[in-house]
């Protein structure tokens, strides 16, 4: 876990595929404007532990590991900032502790009720999740024609990268214990889960050349929220929006969190 800075705290939440280092255009940034930021590689990911077995990534066992870095830290409260499946968590997270959260930014993935509820054409952009849900052959469609789902359909900006860390340790398949443990294929015929409302001031952000995700999943996020929440959209930007649109990333999040107290 990657600790640096002063001022309120900020807690990055890295998704799928990625570990901690999706942050690295961001952290210094926040640092540098006066914040106390925290970048976890999570459970199955990275320099984490890696349980084989896919009960171990049940969302509240990856919640816990959220409190636990969260006391571990010292803060009071902190603000989450999440992308893809580190949104998620933030999500439930938020939702079901919110004593802890000050802020919450959701990047890329809305409310999971709202994803639930986005309809068929979400249904169709999330078919890919039917494949992970399955030991075997979610690894090989991702390592199918030298790993084209990243390189091409998922455009990942590091392919290269991220494809070495999968094959390292096991992560490959540490990483879609996530889907296996939260996203059976029942979950597309099934009534969503009720959540409770989320209680802080809130932040979705969007791009519209996400390939998997649609806008009205981030959209409609704001019935959930009671404490306000703000949407921003990021066009002519792909999934990866920490990488890709770094600055308009940070300077959306400085906006929106809480000021430091001191001067950058």
């Amino acid at each position: 876990m990657q600790e640096d800075g002063e001022g309120p705290t900020v807690l990055l939440l890295h998704g799928w595929p990625d570990t901690s280092s999706v942050w690295d255009l961001v952290a210094p940034e926040l640092v540098a404007r006066g914040y106390r930021v925290v970048v976890p590689d999570l459970r199955g990911c990275g320099q984490s532990s890696k349980p084989s077995d896919t009960a171990s990534y049940a969302m509240h066992h990856l919640v816990s590991d959220l409190q636990a870095i969260i006391e571990n830290v010292g803060a009071e409260k902190v603000s989450l900032v999440g992308h893809d499946w580190g949104s998620n968590l933030a999500w439930i997270a938020t939702a079901f502790v919110p004593t802890s959260v000050e802020r919450l930014v959701a990047i890329s993935v809305g409310h999971p009720t709202a994803f639930r509820s986005a309809g068929v054409s979400q249904m169709v952009k999330s078919f890919y999740m039917l494949l992970f849900a399955h030991e075997g052959i979610g690894e090989a469609f991702l390592r199918r024609d030298d790993h084209e789902a990243l390189r091409t359909w998922l455009g990942h900006p590091r392919a290269e990268a991220v494809i070495e860390e999968l094959e390292r340790d096991g992560q490959m398949s540490a990483h879609l214990q996530w889907y296996r443990a939260n996203i059976p294929p029942t979950a597309f015929v099934a009534k969503p889960r009720k959540l409770p409302l989320v209680q802080v001031p809130t932040m979705g952000i969007w791009s519209n050349r996400d390939p998997v995700l649609g806008e009205a999943q981030m959209k409609n996020s704001e019935a959930y929220c009671t404490h306000g929440f703000t949407y921003v959209r990021f066009d002519d930007v792909g999934h990866w929006i920490p990488i890709d649109a770094a600055p308009q990333l940070v300077a959306e999040l400085v906006n929106f969190l809480p000021s430091p107290s001191r001067a950058a």
